[in-house]
């Protein structure tokens, strides 16, 4: 299997990186959901405890 030079390479997958680095970031952050989960009720509900019949 040849060997293959590393330096062009290298460069290249650093300058791809830093393009994905600081182009694609702030594309992801802005986006908004189409339907923003609202927080329904904060307080908890009431649990009763279980009739055991046999208890």
């Amino acid at each position: 299997m040849p060997q293959l030079n590393p330096a062009p390479w290298l460069t290249i997958l650093v300058f791809s990186w830093l393009i994905f680095l600081t182009l694609l970031p702030p594309k992801v952050l802005s986006h908004n959901f189409p339907s923003d989960p609202a927080s329904q009720n904060t307080k908890k509900p009431k649990t009763e405890p279980w009739n055991w019949p046999w208890h």
